[in-house]
């Protein structure tokens, strides 16, 4: 299983941001999902946000939308987390994610199972 270098986390205050960075191994997909996860200690692992590679369709979790953003540097494969208005409850290990299965949209291009390549992770702590 690829790792992908992730980094950015750390602790935050809430109603403060972070911006998590991701680099995506390339040239695995000429077309991909990339995506950003998230888990906390006995939960699944629950998709945060996607955006496709090629035309920059984002989904968003209805728990973050209007707080965080999604991007992709698609030559440099470099996929970002912008995270605002933090809460306690956004604290969790933030994973970023590949897929090869571009198409999927909607809950779809949130599901755990669709994603091949997986990165190591990176711990945001948000206290009050």
């Amino acid at each position: 299983q690829e790792q992908l270098a992730g980094s950015g986390g750390g602790p935050v205050r809430t109603g403060g941001s972070l911006r998590l960075t991701c680099t995506v191994p390339g040239p695995t997909y000429r077309t991909y999902l990339a995506a950003w996860f998230r888990q906390t200690p006995g939960k699944e692992r629950e998709g945060v946000a996607s955006i496709r590679s090629d035309n920059g369709e984002t989904t968003y979790a209805d728990s973050v939308k209007g707080r965080f953003t999604i991007s992709l540097d698609n030559p440099q494969k470099t996929l970002y987390l912008q995270m605002n208005s933090l809460k306690i409850e956004d604290t969790a290990m933030y994973y970023c994610a590949v897929s090869g299965q571009w198409w999927l949209s909607g809950t779809g291009a949130l599901r755990l199972t669709a994603f091949e390549h997986w990165g190591q992770g990176t711990q945001v702590t948000v206290s009050s």
